[in-house]
């Protein structure tokens, strides 16, 4: 039976906390709903939802079912085949609502839809509870109170200041320090994940990674840019704890480059980034034969983008451990109608049709879309200040 898609909508969402989020709704002719969501950066937040109007007309009238080929027409018709974060992100939202329509349509959870669960529950660590901190004090301090949340896994970024590929030993000394406070802190039943956001050359990576090794890391997200993948193996072959990257791959070339190359042990692919649940599952099957793992990367909601994830990290048999943005979660339940049931550092897989959680809309409109400060290199100059450390005019002027 057709479902033809009568309208898209989308709406912001202002957390209070760093950056706002953006939904969609698709709904059928016939009154079926679903709702999705795409990644977004902040200050960038206003790119993607012009993408989303933009390519609204070359989606609805369609059948809500043929998911792939949707996806296909615009790859080709709307990005004349040209790849772009902004379009992916646009597409995940729609691709993911479709799935939560298909799934009421059904009556059953999107993972039955599509072979059943390999685990009653997903693992997930905390991230976005470090957001702020100004000293290494003030993180174990924050980090203590995800501890006494549940949580035994949580990952930050220990390096301080702005991002750059070449930094100071002092850089080095204080990220290495910060490493070291938090294992002393939280003991050794805390798993660390390390996020160095493609901050640093290799060098700097493989110094900071292997003085790190003693401290018992769980991984070394992104040490380096990408986008030329030789580094990112060049930084795996040189170290023992595991690298992560794939937050900012977007397409399967980009995930077919990494494997070939062996430049990761796991995969961090963001589902309302990489073009929603079903690019995201031939990700995850790429990297099966090559023994790699996924864990997905999620700075999105804690209602429809973890609703999504979980959806997702059931179906796979190469998952390791989800994202989730805790700071988000206070926000997010305001408005979930239902959300996601997490306790202690595991979320239930959802019962519900579709995706499982829904969006009160009148309370989401009561939270439109706020600018954030923005944060420019004066004030991480005043936040880090270090003795013979010289911060250039490019650096203060950015």
């Amino acid at each position: 039976m057709s479902m033809k898609i009568a309208r898209i909508e989308t709406f912001f969402f202002y957390p209070k906390s760093g950056k706002n989020l953006l939904f969609c709704r698709v709904e059928t002719e016939d009154g079926l709903y679903g709702w999705g969501e795409s990644y977004v950066g902040v200050k960038k937040e206003r790119v993607v939802d012009e993408y989303l109007r933009a390519m609204a007309p070359y989606v609805v009238g369609r059948d809500a079912h043929n998911i792939r080929h949707t996806a296909q027409v615009l790859f080709d018709d709307f990005a004349i085949r040209r790849s772009s974060v902004d379009f992916f992100c646009a597409w995940s939202a729609i691709e993911l609502a479709l799935w939560d329509i298909v799934g009421k349509k059904a009556g059953l959870p999107v993972y039955q839809l599509l072979g059943g669960a390999c685990r009653e529950q997903v693992r997930i660590y905390a991230n976005g509870w470090w957001y702020g901190v100004d000293s290494i004090d003030s993180t174990v301090e924050r980090a203590l109170q995800v501890k006494a949340m549940g949580y035994t896994a949580l990952k930050w970024d220990p390096f301080p200041g702005p991002w750059r590929t070449f930094i100071t030993r002092q850089e080095e000394d204080y990220a290495v320090a910060n490493v070291k406070a938090m294992r002393e802190a939280l003991g050794p039943d805390m798993d660390l994940l390390i996020d160095a956001h493609r901050r640093v050359a290799p060098h700097h990576a493989i110094r900071v990674a292997n003085r790190l090794a003693e401290y018992d890391i769980f991984c070394y997200e992104e040490p380096c840019l990408s986008d030329n993948i030789d580094l990112v193996a060049e930084v795996r072959q040189a170290i023992t704890t595991p690298v992560v990257t794939g937050e900012t791959l977007y397409t399967k070339e980009d995930f077919a480059r990494v494997l070939s190359k062996r430049a990761a042990d796991i995969l961090n692919p963001d589902i309302c980034a990489v073009g929603g649940l079903t690019q995201m599952l031939d990700i995850a099957a790429m990297a099966q034969p090559y023994a790699v793992a996924i864990s997905p990367h999620n700075y999105n909601s804690t209602i429809v983008g973890l609703a999504a994830t979980v959806h997702f990290s059931a179906l796979i048999p190469n998952f390791l451990i989800a994202e989730c943005f805790i700071n988000l979660q206070d926000a997010c339940d305001s408005i979930a109608a239902p959300g996601v049931t997490m306790k202690e550092g595991w979320a239930d897989l959802p019962t519900a049709p579709g995706l499982g959680v829904d969006i009160d809309v009148e309370r989401l409109r009561s939270h439109p879309y706020q600018d954030f400060p923005h944060k420019g290199m004066r004030q991480y100059r005043d936040e880090f200040p270090r003795k013979n450390y010289v911060w250039g005019m490019a650096n203060v002027t950015r």
